[in-house]
C-alpha cells in the first residue's frame, strides 16, 4: 500500500463520514421501539425502562422518526454569551493592584481602585480577576497556613506521671493543691495543701499571695516537715 505523507489513501474520506449513533441515543431508541410494540403505552414503557413520563415525553416530542441524530443529547451552551464590558485601562488597573497585593479580596481592591478615581463594582473586579486566572495572567500567592493546633512546650522541670506509677510506700506520691480562703470582704489568703496518698499524712501552708517565689517556698516546707523522702508530686487533688 502506498502512503502519501503519512496518510493513507481514504482516510479523510473516512473522517468525514458521520459517526454512528452513541450509546445514549440507542438506549432512547429502544424506548420508543418497546413503545410502538406494546400499543404506545407510555406508562408501561416507563415503567419497564425506568424512567420518569416527564423524561419519556420530553423525548418523545424531539424524536423525529427514524432520524438518530434527534435523540443526541443537544449542547446546554447559551447562544448568547456575556461579553467583557470592562476596558483595557480597568482591567491593567486592576491586574497591576492585585499584584501589588496578592493576598487582597476584591472587595478591598474595589475600594482601593475608588480611591483612585476607577468606578467598578466589585463583582466586576472578581470576573476580572476570574478570567485573568484562567488565562495564566494572574498568579495565586503560596498559602500561608497558620497552625491552630495548641502547641505543646516541653516542660523540664516537670513529667506526665505515668499510668502505671502508683503509691506503695509513704513519700511516693504527695498530693498538691492551692485554695483561696477569704474570711472578710476584700482579703484573700492561699492556702497550700500537700497530702501523701500512702500515709494521708498532710502538710499545710498559707499565704497572702500565690506567687513562683510563696510555692517556692512551700515546696522547701514541704521536704523539711514530711517525715519520709518525697519522691513524686501531684499538683491538683484528684476528685
Amino acid at each position: 500500500m502506498r502512503i502519501i505523507s503519512g496518510i493513507a489513501p481514504g482516510t479523510l474520506r473516512l473522517a468525514k463520514l458521520p459517526l454512528g449513533p452513541s450509546k445514549e441515543a440507542r438506549q432512547r431508541l429502544k424506548w420508543f421501539d418497546y413503545y410502538e410494540a406494546h400499543g404506545q403505552n407510555a406508562l408501561l414503557t416507563c415503567r419497564y425502562f425506568g424512567i420518569s413520563p416527564q423524561t419519556f415525553y420530553r423525548w418523545k416530542r424531539r424524536y423525529e422518526g427514524r432520524h438518530l441524530a434527534s435523540l443526541e443529547d443537544h449542547s446546554h451552551r447559551p447562544r448568547h454569551l456575556r461579553q467583557p464590558t470592562a476596558s483595557i485601562a480597568t482591567i491593567e488597573a486592576v491586574f497591576k493592584l492585585r499584584e501589588e497585593n496578592p493576598r487582597w479580596g476584591k472587595n478591598k481592591l474595589c475600594e482601593l481602585l475608588h480611591e483612585q478615581g476607577v468606578l467598578i463594582s466589585a463583582s466586576m473586579v472578581g470576573r476580572i480577576m476570574r478570567r485573568l486566572k484562567d488565562r495564566g495572567v494572574l498568579k495565586e500567592p503560596a498559602p500561608n497556613y497558620v497552625s491552630a493546633s495548641k502547641r505543646h512546650r516541653i516542660r523540664p522541670y516537670a513529667q506526665r506521671k505515668p499510668k502505671e506509677y502508683g503509691a506503695r510506700q509513704a513519700g511516693d506520691l504527695i498530693e498538691l493543691d492551692t485554695l483561696d480562703i477569704r474570711p472578710l470582704p476584700g482579703v484573700v489568703y492561699k492556702h497550700f495543701t500537700a497530702h501523701d496518698v500512702f500515709s494521708r499524712w498532710n502538710v499545710l501552708g498559707i499565704s497572702t499571695s500565690s506567687t513562683a517565689a510563696t510555692a517556692s517556698s512551700f515546696l522547701n516546707a514541704l521536704t523539711q516537715r514530711m517525715p519520709f523522702p518525697v519522691k513524686a508530686i501531684q499538683v491538683g487533688r484528684r476528685p
